[in-house]
């Protein structure tokens, strides 16, 4: 074997040698604890071995019956491992199917077999061929073994399962199948090829991160593996730059090779550009943040415990009042999953742009940013959280873009973590420099980002809370203003009708006395309506009022119309909890419609009294009546009125009010024949909790 190929096959054997030694000592401190733990480290810890004992053996230090030796006892490790993953998978009190007991102990056989014959090659020193090709059909049938139960070993896990595993077959059935092509060509010429063996150094190289992986992800079959963050980049860069030169290297010999009088000219160049590019590649800032992410979220257990950084987050963004309270433990929120010691919230208002709508131990950082800035355009179109420090010394990565110059004059600020809701941005938030000297990377932003949406939502549905109040208060204000124009509709009515009939009636003295009442009355109706828009409509409280002062005050009101009606009062002590002059208001109302449906030679009744423990209103008239579908579909719908200046909003007002008070109202009518209203009431009889509306 040459010179050169024995120094590759030794520095390939070396390297493995060392990588499994390292993944043994990763696993070491913890492998006692589980009985595969243990198989795992013999395994990787004979791998180690074997590379060692054939590194010597290719620099001429061993015989070559040790590496022989030593990869026999390597392989039925590895097979061990396999047999013990395949009876985890069994019930505790099952046993491995029949085919795979019969593996078991052909491959014990076997196993015993090779080694001693690799162990003691003098058993048939007279036909040393005979011995050698014999230990090569071995071989062979050991790594058919072998994959026949990394086949099994996958097709007993389940599909969900598989993503643990796959990366042990894939390496050691690469491993296998690589042996077998080595020993089969081995057996058949009665040769070893010295380049194949050569490389398998390298194979098992490449192999062990994929054991590392698998150990990692799969804890029911092997102890805990830790890997440095560190190690793993630079092994990861010394091996990406090992291909990257192997290529070279076979690219630089095809090119001498058929280059012609130019190939060691062009070759000589090839390589050193090569090589340049590789050291630029090696010291790019961009190619190596990526690499370190890539290998972060890859190959290890993350920082954060999310679990429980959740259930805090959680827990300080929903506790306290809502409101300006929200927003603080928003800040405090998001801080705190960073060991920040202070920071403010951005929201947007209307056009002005974001203003500083609350902080968190921060009170003097101040600005305004329009809604139309750069700043804010990239921070919506990116949805980065941007790092004013890596702004500072990394422009390639932001360009042209600029922090508000309020931010960059504030003491301490560090991160500025967008709100985003959908893809609006309802505001951001800056942080201050962690106290904890936490590093800004992938996971931090990736943490922020959700956390930042969880706090925007929570943000969102307070505006819209606070917007839904807004909207509540003008409804209710305009509902009041509507009762209140109808009110002043009705007493527009009331004096419209008394100037009519005073110049006809202006010298009876009964006129002018019912005209003085009137007036009277108007005047202090009106009075209320301004008290009631003074104190706004939910100031008065209910108490308890006489039903037979509530009526007489209806009627009095309604002393404009021609048509007087008939009175039927209750007993003095009949009384129900009420608020007075709303109660007198929506029977006045219906009062007033009796009284315009029904012609002047008609009768208008209105009576109350006792029944069923309710106390009863009735209103009837001998008027025009309805029909059922106009009842049904129109009486009570509000703003549909069939006169032609009214509002629709009486019969409305008169049921709503009814059902505040836990009454109802029944409606029997038919046209032509007149109109009765049936108002139910709950009793009170507490005589002396009467008063004044508050």
């Amino acid at each position: 074997m040459p010179n050169t190929l024995l120094l590759l096959a030794a520095v390939g054997y070396g390297l493995a040698a060392l990588a499994y030694m390292g993944l043994s000592g990763l696993i070491v401190a913890s492998w006692r604890r589980r009985p595969q733990g243990r198989l795992l480290v013999l395994a990787t810890g004979l791998t180690a071995t074997w590379g060692s004992l054939y590194a010597l053996t290719a620099w001429g230090l061993m015989p070559p019956w040790l590496g022989l030796a030593a990869e026999v006892v390597r392989n039925g490790a590895w097979l061990a491992l396999l047999f013990y993953i395949l009876q985890l998978r069994l019930p505790s009190s099952a046993v491995l199917p029949t085919p795979l007991r019969l593996i078991r102990t052909l491959g014990g056989i076997l196993f015993i077999g090779l080694f001693l014959a690799s162990t003691f090659p003098f058993i048939a020193p007279n036909q040393p061929e005979l011995a050698r090709r014999a230990i090569h059909l071995g071989l062979v049938l050991l790594t058919v073994m072998g994959l026949v139960l990394v086949e099994q070993v996958y097709r007993s896990t389940r599909p969900e399962d598989r993503w643990a595993i796959k990366f042990l077959c894939l390496g050691l059935g690469g491993l296998f199948v690589y042996d077998f092509y080595l020993y089969a060509n081995a057996a058949l010429f009665n040769a070893m090829d010295a380049q194949v063996w050569a490389a398998r150094g390298y194979v098992a190289v490449l192999v062990a991160p994929l054991i590392a992986v698998s150990a990692a992800r799969n804890p029911e079959w092997s102890a805990p593996v830790g890997l440095s963050r560190s190690m793993v980049f630079h092994t990861a860069s010394l091996l990406g730059a090992g291909i990257y030169l192997l290529l070279v290297a076979g690219a630089g010999y095809y090119l001498r090779l058929f280059g012609g009088e130019w190939g060691d000219v062009v070759q000589t160049v090839f390589i050193f550009a090569a090589a340049m590019l590789l050291v630029l590649l090696m010291f790019s800032g961009t190619l190596r943040a990526r690499l370190r992410v890539f290998l972060s979220k890859h190959f290890f257990s993350y920082r954060y415990d999310y679990r429980e950084e959740w259930l805090k987050f959680t827990r300080t963004l929903t506790e306290g009042r809502p409101g300006e309270q929200l927003c603080e433990r928003a800040v405090e929120a998001l801080a705190r999953l960073l060991e920040s010691p202070g920071g403010a919230l951005w929201m947007r208002e209307g056009d002005i742009g974001y203003q500083r709508a609350s902080h968190w131990n921060w009170a003097d950082i101040q600005g305004v940013e329009p809604a139309d800035s750069p700043f804010i355009e990239w921070l919506t179109s990116k949805q980065w959280v941007v790092d004013m420090d890596e702004m500072q010394s990394r422009r390639d990565l932001y360009g042209d873009l600029d922090a508000p110059v309020w931010i960059q004059r504030a003491d301490n600020a560090w991160l500025v973590v967008p709100l985003m809701l959908h893809d609006e941005l309802l505001g951001f938030v800056v942080l201050k420099h962690s106290l904890g000297k936490v590093t800004f990377n992938w996971e931090v932003s990736d943490l922020l980002k959700v956390a930042a949406s969880q706090a925007a939502a929570h943000l969102a549905q307070m505006r819209a809370s606070n917007q839904l109040i807004v909207a509540r208060q003008f409804e209710s204000f305009n509902r009041t203003t509507t009762f209140i124009i109808h009110d002043l509709k009705n007493l527009i009515a009331q004096l419209s009708l008394l100037l009519a009939n005073a110049e006809k009636h202006k010298h009876n003295p009964e006129f002018q006395a019912d005209m003085l009442d009137t007036v009277e009355s108007a005047v202090a109706r009106m009075n209320k309506v301004l008290a009631q828009l003074r104190r706004g409509s939910d100031a008065a409280q209910a108490q308890s009022v006489a039903l037979a002062d509530i009526l007489t005050e209806a009627a009095a009101s309604k002393q404009a119309f021609k048509l007087r009606p008939t009175l039927d009062l209750p007993p003095a002590n009949l009384c129900v909890r009420a608020e007075r002059e709303r109660l007198t208001r929506a029977i006045g109302h219906l009062l007033q419609n009796a009284l315009e449906a029904t012609p002047p030679t008609g009768t208008v009744t209105l009576r109350a009294f006792e029944a069923s423990g309710q106390a009863i209103v009735e209103i009837t008239d001998t008027g025009s009546g309805m029909d059922d579908e106009f009842i049904r579909t129109r009486l009570f719908q509000p703003f549909d009125s069939t006169k032609g200046a009214g509002m629709g909003i009486g019969a409305y007002e008169c049921r709503e009010t009814l059902r505040a008070l836990g009454g109802n109202i029944e409606v029997e009518s038919e046209p032509g024949h007149g109109t009765r209203f049936r108002l139910s009431l709950p009793l009170n009889n507490d005589i002396s909790a009467e008063g004044d509306a508050a």
